[in-house]
C-alpha cells in the first residue's frame, strides 16, 4: 500500500470514528422531575403526565462555541495538509525511482 493511500485510509477511518462518536447520547439526560420508587400510584400518572409534555435532554446552556469552532476548522486544514503534502511527496518519490 502506498504511503499516500495508507495517510488517505488512516484520515478515512478516524472521520469515520468521530463521525460515530457524534451520536453517543450525553450521559446525563434526564428528565426535568424524576420519579422514586417509593410513589407507587403516583408513579403511573406521573409517566403520563411526562409523557403529555416534551422532555428535554440536558439543558447545558448556551456558551461561545467560537473558539471551538475555530480550533477545529484549523486542526481540520492542518490534517488535510498532512495528507495533501503526503500524497504529493509519494507521487514524487515514485516517480524518482527506477523501474
Amino acid at each position: 500500500m502506498s504511503a499516500a493511500r495508507r495517510s488517505l485510509f488512516t484520515a478515512t477511518a478516524a472521520g469515520t470514528l468521530l463521525a460515530a462518536l457524534w451520536f453517543v447520547p450525553n450521559a446525563s439526560a434526564t428528565a426535568e422531575h424524576p420519579t422514586t420508587s417509593d410513589q407507587g400510584s403516583q408513579a403511573a400518572s406521573a409517566v403520563e403526565t411526562q409523557s403529555d409534555q416534551q422532555l428535554r435532554l440536558a439543558d447545558t446552556g448556551t456558551f461561545d462555541t467560537t473558539p471551538y469552532v475555530i480550533g477545529g476548522s484549523a486542526f481540520l486544514g492542518l490534517g488535510v495538509g498532512f495528507v495533501a503534502y503526503s500524497v504529493r511527496r509519494g507521487r514524487s518519490l515514485e516517480m524518482e525511482a527506477p523501474a
